[in-house]
């Protein structure tokens, strides 16, 4: 994939994060510069500590920077109203997290219908399980789900609304290695065949060799860009 070529979704100028705790002041991000490319699947790799889930939070609306540029295409997140924001999430970012959080309660046909309901142009809820392989499972609670299965359905939910952007914060943590790759098979057809802008956090490495771009942050920093000419099927990673 040549991203240059590509249209820039998210462009980051000198943004730094800053948590106060008391007397404390934690420097989450120390001045990051980076652009995520229409269609790309990039994997942001880094240690506990490293920043990771803060950059994903602010490319997701969820928080601000301290400072610096945040822009999503023609949007500066940072400047925007909480309206704004809260419209981006709504419409142009689904999330991914390690933990499903999904609604017991409900099936899992319910549990994305949680979110077509309040999208301008949604996927049907089954055509949403279907993309995930779930096809057969509409109708199951999460109790009677598989962890995998139940990560399944929280990436159903969240293309259910046919965002630009998925973002996946540590989405195969709490899965065995073999359950992993068929969640990141889920993720890499879904990139491939909705051109969906994906960035992945793990501190998983092997994961790398499956993304069209690996973005190193060490200390709040990016510390390393690689490019990857020729990304592999998650079945050929050798975990």
């Amino acid at each position: 994939m040549d991203t240059p070529s590509r249209p820039v979704v998210f462009r980051l100028e000198q943004v730094t994060r800053t948590f106060r705790m008391g007397d404390v002041e934690i420097q989450a991000l120390r001045g990051v510069d980076l652009e995520l490319y229409e269609g790309e699947f990039v994997v942001l790799l880094g240690a506990s500590g490293s920043g990771k889930s803060t950059l994903l939070n602010i490319l997701g609306g969820l928080d601000r920077a301290s400072s610096g540029i945040v822009q999503y295409r023609d949007t500066d997140l940072g400047q925007a109203s909480e309206r704004v924001l809260t419209d981006f999430r709504r419409h142009h970012v689904g999330f991914v997290f390690q933990f499903y959080n999904l609604i017991p309660s409900l099936t899992a046909r319910e549990n994305v219908a949680i979110v077509t309901d309040i999208a301008r142009a949604p996927m049907s809820p089954d055509e949403a399980l279907a993309l995930v392989g779930l096809e057969q499972r509409l109708d199951h609670f999460p109790a009677q789900l598989s962890g995998g299965e139940q990560q399944r359905v929280a990436i159903a939910r969240a293309i259910a609304k046919n965002p630009a952007v998925l973002l996946c914060d540590e989405p195969t943590g709490a899965l065995d290695s073999k359950t992993g790759i068929r969640v990141l098979e889920v993720l890499q057809k879904i990139n491939q065949e909705l051109g969906t802008t994906t960035a992945v956090i793990t501190h998983n490495a092997v994961i790398a060799n499956m993304a069209h771009r690996m973005i190193r942050l060490t200390d709040g920093r990016v510390s390393e860009i690689a490019d990857n000419p020729s990304p592999v099927a998650p079945t050929e990673l050798q975990w």
